[in-house]
């Protein structure tokens, strides 16, 4: 592939300055950043939003940089330039980064261990849309929960990027899939394949019971609080209860950290628990700074695995809007209207 992406000498991005609505977001040139040793410049074809970034804009995402910064947990675009030492036959090549922060830009600088080429024949947005959330759905399937063929799982946020893709991988695997969701997604997600429950019926359990009167063999948790301890009650013998996030604790007031360390103790203490069940708390950046070549590893194994069923077509990256990057309060509203079905996609 020849390079057809030289760096420009300035840069638009997107600055997150403060906890502000989305109308207080700023859009900014800059000069383009350099890449050092192990980083890559990208010239950004897509990139998307997330929960991350709707609770980064409320100060409530754990380990969220200080303001202001620029918001983008990850990023599709074209490698124009590398660091030194780096690998030069990146350059002209299409990479999916993840990056935490930094995303939402016309160019930005990427750490090269965590970027996985893209393979030909999957779009810029495709293969955004399943970067963060293909590699999150693919490990807690697979390795966080470890369900086999056969099994039945409920899946919390059904109807979100993660949710959508965890359908979708789960359904190929053999598994039966029981989708927690509003029910204006219902008819969605039964197309899919799924069984839809509504997420606030006060009778949740009861329902999941008559779905799956043995239990669950996993649950896939990103809201927290009192949906934690229900999907506890709901799990099988041998199950496992994988938590994710806690949306329920983004939309309060001041620190995130207490409900969190809560729902940390809350998941400890049930894994010490003799009764066969399993919890654990999946963190998608685990052992990237203290085993960074097994981080690496497992990225490009998992992250390849998704992007290759989005090529043959098996998985479908579920695209629900896509705005300019200038775009970005209107996208970030709608992303927080929690209306859609799928992922709010910038294209600079």
């Amino acid at each position: 592939m020849t390079d057809t992406t030289a760096p420009s000498a300035t840069t638009t991005r997107v600055v997150l300055p403060g906890v502000v609505p989305p109308s207080g977001l700023l859009i900014e040139q800059v000069a383009t950043p350099e890449p050092r040793a192990d980083e890559l410049l990208v010239t950004v074809e897509a990139t998307g939003i997330s929960f991350a970034e709707q609770a980064m804009r409320r100060g409530r995402y754990p380990g969220q940089p200080a303001f202001p910064f620029t918001p983008g947990y990850d990023l599709v675009g074209t490698v124009s330039a590398v660091g030194p030492g780096g690998d030069g036959s990146l350059v002209g090549r299409r990479v999916a980064s993840l990056t935490k922060t930094g995303g939402w830009a016309t160019q930005a600088v990427v750490r090269e261990r965590d970027s996985v080429v893209v393979p030909d024949g999957v779009a810029a947005e495709d293969a955004e849309t399943v970067s963060v959330n293909g590699v999150t759905a693919w490990q807690m399937l697979h390795r966080s929960a470890r369900v086999r063929p056969g099994g039945t799982v409920l899946v919390f946020g059904a109807n979100g990027g993660v949710g959508g893709i965890l359908i979708q991988l789960a359904l190929h695997h053999g598994v039966r899939v029981i989708a927690a969701a509003s029910p204006r997604h219902h008819d969605v997600l039964r197309r899919a394949g799924a069984e839809p429950v509504d997420y606030a019926d006060p009778d949740l359990a009861a329902r999941v019971r008559e779905l799956a009167p043995g239990g669950v063999d996993a649950v896939f948790d990103n809201i927290g609080g009192e949906v934690t301890r229900t999907a506890w009650t709901m799990l099988a013998p041998g199950g496992t209860l994988v938590a994710y996030a806690i949306a329920s604790a983004t939309g309060g007031t001041g620190s995130i950290w207490p409900p969190f360390l809560r729902q940390l103790v809350r998941i400890g203490a049930w894994s010490l628990l003799p009764n066969g069940r399993r919890a654990t708390f999946y963190d998608l950046w685990s052992g990237h700074s203290r085993t960074p070549r097994r981080f690496r590893a497992r990225l490009e194994h998992d992250l390849g695995q998704v992007l290759e069923l989005v090529r043959d077509g098996v998985v479908t990256a579920n695209v629900a809007a896509r705005f300019p990057l200038e775009a970005v309060v209107e996208a970030l509203e709608l992303a927080e209207s929690r209306t859609l079905a799928g992922k709010v996609v910038l294209v600079p």
